[in-house]
């Protein structure tokens, strides 16, 4: 494939991650090229799964993994609760990620998003300890995917926890970890729900270059029991629009960059 098709392929998975959904003359008018090509474009996208064809036009492939957890309120709850921010925010934090770095997702609906974010990407290294983004990238051939074993602690959850868990991530380096959590606090710093994970989400914090915490407005200022980093830990925060200027710059003044998408 030329270095051409793959940009292009690159800026139809852009639009079509943002989006969802779009037109072959949409993509002529935003990719600049000629609607055959685009057609040929969505044609090699729909054979590696990331994309179906539609009349006209091209969607989403969004993975269907959840059977089993199809008629569970909770879950449906937690997929749901502020969907379109954890979207803009997993696109976000893709961005940052170049080829050839290995990075850590946690268990988690936001880290969902970057793992579904990256689905196209090449050369990229992903060690997580959630089986669910497992299951996302384990047919996609230019992302090399680790998950780290261990204790799925209690029912309908997807993130591994535990001894095993810890003593594979002493085995790993990674450049940039991505944390899910539950609560962001100016003074109480990152946290979580259960202890397990907050074990799991700081040693993997501990394993990289660069922490970022990604998180949606609603967490801001909720501390819940389980503690995972300190704020002076935290190099990035990517949140979105609903984080006031002014709560921002608060955390800016630590030192952290915040990203609001």
């Amino acid at each position: 494939m030329s270095t051409k098709t793959e940009e292009r392929a690159e800026r139809i998975m852009k639009l079509l991650l943002r989006n969802g959904d779009i037109s072959v003359e949409e993509l002529v008018a935003t990719v600049g090229t000629s609607a055959p090509s685009i057609r040929r474009d969505l044609t090699r996208l729909e054979k590696r799964g990331l994309i179906r064809r539609t009349h006209g036009g091209a969607t989403l492939v969004e993975p269907l993994l959840y059977e089993p957890f199809r008629y569970d309120i909770s879950f449906q709850s937690r997929e749901g609760r502020f969907a379109e921010e954890k979207r803009r925010i997993g696109l976000a934090a893709a961005d940052l990620i170049q080829e050839n770095e290995t990075i850590g997702l946690n268990a988690g609906t936001t880290t969902t998003q970057i793992g579904r974010a990256l689905r196209h990407r090449r050369n990229i290294s992903v060690v997580t300890n959630a089986i669910n983004i497992g299951m996302e990238l384990c047919n996609q051939p230019g992302i090399k995917t680790s998950l780290t074993g261990g204790l799925l602690a209690w029912a309908w959850a997807f993130s591994l926890s535990g001894q095993a868990t810890l003593d594979f991530l002493n085995t790993v380096y990674m450049d940039k970890v991505f944390l899910g959590v539950t609560g962001v606090d100016l003074e109480r710093g990152a946290t979580t729900r259960e202890q397990e994970e907050a074990l799991v989400f700081r040693a993997m914090a501990r394993q990289a270059k660069q922490v970022i915490v990604v998180a949606d407005s609603s967490k801001f200022g909720n501390v819940s029991p389980a503690f995972v980093s300190p704020l002076e830990d935290i190099d990035i925060l990517i949140t979105d629009t609903g984080l006031s200027e002014s709560v921002a710059a608060a955390y800016a003044a630590k030192d952290i960059r915040v990203l609001r998408v």
